[in-house]
């Protein structure tokens, strides 16, 4: 085990609270632009956890330092497809420690402030799979181009091209189905990537 690992199953549960308190929002907005309603997208953010947790303490050996956000919107992401292969799936059975993130909190609010974001996205139903995940992760989740690769398991350069052609693409739907106004923030949301906007 690392030097950094936690040593004992307080101190992982411990790691593990402050991980959810940090990323609770960026779980529940990625899952809430996937499945498009409140209480479908709570289901997914409790079952990210769930299996978050079953898996964390390799999660923190083999990171290396690195964040692990990109790792909980992976997970997140394969459960998103898993939901739509059978809606009908129950959420998996509860864990010993399940109640450790299940502090109450108003989900609802986290979207909230994002009208024009959540016009934009609504466009992004249209694209590729692999062009809607990517523009979710980076507008949506402000999520950097090496995040986003390493969530969908592509090169940093794959990832920006994909981003590239998945904006422009975007540009002529969103374009055409709302005018102007929210066209060009997408356009804007294009020139800054452009600009060189890669994260750390």
């Amino acid at each position: 085990m690392a030097d950094d690992a936690p040593h004992s199953k307080a101190e992982l549960d411990a790691r593990f609270t402050d991980l959810y308190r940090a990323h609770l929002r960026d779980v529940y907005s990625y899952s809430y632009y996937r499945v498009g309603n409140h209480y479908d997208a709570e289901d997914l953010t409790e079952q990210t956890f769930l299996q978050a947790y079953r898996h964390f303490e390799r999660a923190l050996r083999e990171s290396d330092g690195r964040p692990l956000r990109p790792w909980l919107i992976r997970i997140a992401h394969n459960l998103a497809a898993n939901f739509y292969r059978d809606r009908a799936r129950k959420p998996q059975s509860a864990i010993e420690d399940a109640g450790m993130i299940s502090a109450p909190h108003t989900t609802e609010s986290l979207v909230e402030g994002r009208e024009e974001l959540k016009s934009i996205l609504e466009g992004v139903s249209q694209l590729p799979d692999d062009r809607r995940e990517a523009l979710i992760m980076r507008f949506a989740l402000g999520m950097d181009n090496r995040e986003i690769a390493r969530a969908l398991g592509r090169t940093d350069g794959a990832t920006k091209v994909l981003l590239h052609r998945a904006i422009r693409q975007l540009e002529g739907i969103v374009g055409e189905a709302t005018g102007e106004a929210v066209g060009s923030a997408v356009t804007g949301a294009a020139g800054a990537l452009e600009a060189g906007e890669e994260g750390p």
